[in-house]
């Protein structure tokens, strides 16, 4: 069976390929607005179904996935507006200086029939960031396209103190949850493996 990320993110790229995995991409554009009274792990997971129904290619499994920051109980999205973003990438940054804040990574996969979904969560806590940090690191461009504002897999590692939970799920894939997702799914990713 062919396997689908429903996802035109690198970083997601790269983990399935970490994974041993052989796959197409078929990236779909959904509507990312919140629902009203949406609690942040009901919305990852909404958008993950709606990204693997929407990027679905007859004879797949497809693979949607959706990450999130939240702190305080609010969703931060990647950032936007004048300037490229800057204003509100350093005020995210600032947020989340010398505190803890949650990842949430929604993860689905969808055969044609059958709908799985899951939420994986992870607890990082920040080093505390100046302002002058914060804009040198908006300076580089990394944050621009990333919840939060940051990338923790590039240079954005260097505020992350502190991680409970699954790495992967903060970069943007918890392979873990992907692996078993699969298999529930009836994709033998062994023989995706050895067989080629």
């Amino acid at each position: 069976m062919r396997l689908v990320l429903a996802s035109a993110s690198p970083r997601r790229r790269a983990l399935l390929t970490q994974m041993g995995l052989k796959f197409e991409v078929n990236a779909q554009d959904v509507d990312e607005s919140v629902e009203s009274g949406e609690t942040p792990a009901e919305y990852v997971e909404r958008l993950a179904r709606a990204k693997a129904v929407a990027g679905y290619l007859p004879g797949s499994v497809t693979i949607g996935a959706d990450t999130t920051v939240v702190i305080d109980d609010e969703i931060l999205g990647k950032p936007s507006g004048i300037n490229g973003g800057l204003k509100e990438g350093v005020d995210m940054l600032m947020r989340l200086s010398g505190r803890e804040h949650q990842v949430l990574t929604g993860l689905a996969g969808f055969d044609g029939e059958r709908l799985e979904s899951c939420v994986t969560a992870a607890t990082v806590r920040f080093v505390e960031v100046d302002e002058d940090t914060a804009k040198r690191y908006w300076a580089t461009g990394e944050g621009a396209d990333k919840a939060g504002g940051y990338g923790i897999q590039e240079i954005g590692g260097i505020f992350a103190e502190h991680i409970v939970g699954s790495y992967s799920a903060v970069v943007g894939l918890p392979l873990a949850q992907t692996e078993m997702l699969l298999r529930k799914l009836d994709i033998d990713t062994w023989s995706m493996r050895i067989d080629g």
